[in-house]
C-alpha cells in the first residue's frame, strides 16, 4: 500500500506532466525525430525539466532523443562529480562542456555590476556550438512559469517594451529550435518535486549571491502581490496569451493610420443615407 508521501508524489508528478505536455502540444515543441539538448544547471528546475522529459520519453508518443549536456563553467567550488554521477544513475546520454566563462565574466564585468548579462551571452554560444557538435536540432531551457511572467515585468519596467520570454523560439541563424517545456508550470510546484525527489542541487556562486538583482525585486513584488490578491499571477499569465493588437499603441502590429470606419467609406462611395 502507497504511503501518504508517495501519494502526494504520484498526484504532483502528474499534474506537471500534464502541464507539460499541454506546452508541448500548444506549441508543437517536439517532433518524431528530434534530438534535444537539454541544457542542465545544477538547479532544481534543470533537474524537473530533464525528469520529465524522459518520463514523456518514455510514454513511446514521440520518437526523440534526449542528451542532457552541462556546461563547466570553472566556478571556484564547483562539484564537477556530482552532474556526471547523477545522469550516470539514470541512464541518460550526457555530455560535459568545459568552458572557463567564470573568469571571463569576473574580469570584463565592472564592480557593482551584474553578471548576468555577459554570463548569459557566453553560455549561449558555448551550448549552441555543443548542440551542433552534438548533432542536435533543439535545445531545452528550464525556465518556469514564474521566471516567464517576471521577464514580462522586467521589460515593462526597465526596457519599455512588451515582451517576455517565448515557450518556443528559433535562432537568429535559424540552426536550433529553442524549446521552455516548463513554461506553464508554476515554481512552487517544482519546489514541491524537490522535495520529494531529492536532486543533488548544485547552488551558482556566481550570481546567486548578487544582492538587489532587479529579477529578485520583481520577484518578491509578484509574490507580495499573490499573496494580497490570491491568484492574481494566474490570472496576469493568461493575458499574456491574450493579446489584443487592436487595443494597443504598436502600429507595427495593426494598420491604424489605414483604419477607416464603414459610414465614411460609404459616403466616399456615394451610398445615400437615410436620417434616424
Amino acid at each position: 500500500m502507497k504511503t501518504e508521501k508517495e501519494a502526494e508524489y504520484e498526484k504532483l508528478n502528474r499534474k506537471i506532466k500534464k502541464t507539460v505536455w499541454n506546452a508541448i502540444n500548444d506549441f508543437n515543441m517536439i517532433e518524431d525525430g528530434d534530438k534535444i539538448m537539454v541544457c542542465m544547471s545544477g538547479g532544481k528546475d534543470s533537474y524537473a525539466m530533464l525528469d520529465i522529459l524522459m518520463q514523456i520519453q518514455g510514454a513511446s508518443v514521440f520518437n526523440f532523443d534526449i542528451v542532457a549536456v552541462n556546461l563547466d563553467q570553472k566556478q571556484p567550488g564547483f562539484p564537477e562529480e556530482v552532474l556526471p554521477n547523477y545522469f550516470e544513475s539514470i541512464g541518460v546520454d550526457y555530455d560535459i562542456v568545459e568552458k572557463d566563462t567564470y573568469s571571463i565574466v569576473k574580469e570584463k564585468t565592472p564592480e557593482g555590476k551584474t553578471t548576468c548579462s555577459l554570463c548569459s551571452r557566453l553560455r549561449r554560444g558555448e551550448l549552441y556550438t555543443a548542440a551542433e557538435r552534438l548533432g542536435c536540432n533543439k535545445i531545452a531551457l528550464g525556465h518556469h512559469r514564474d521566471d516567464i511572467l517576471e521577464t514580462f515585468f522586467l521589460n515593462l519596467f526597465f526596457a519599455g517594451k512588451i515582451e517576455t520570454m517565448p515557450a518556443k523560439y528559433k535562432t537568429n541563424d535559424d540552426r536550433f529550435i529553442i524549446l521552455r517545456p516548463l513554461a506553464f508550470v508554476k515554481e512552487e510546484q517544482i519546489k514541491q518535486l524537490l522535495e520529494h525527489k531529492n536532486y543533488p542541487i548544485i547552488p551558482c556562486t556566481l550570481c546567486g549571491a548578487q544582492p538587489n538583482l532587479q529579477r529578485q525585486v520583481t520577484k518578491k513584488m509578484l509574490q507580495t502581490w499573490d499573496e494580497k490578491y490570491p491568484g492574481r499571477s494566474t490570472i496576469m499569465f493568461t493575458a499574456l496569451k491574450n493579446i489584443s493588437p487592436t487595443h494597443m499603441l504598436d502600429e507595427s502590429l495593426f494598420d491604424f493610420k489605414n483604419l477607416k470606419s464603414k459610414i465614411i467609406g460609404d459616403m466616399k462611395a456615394g451610398k445615400e443615407f437615410e436620417m434616424l
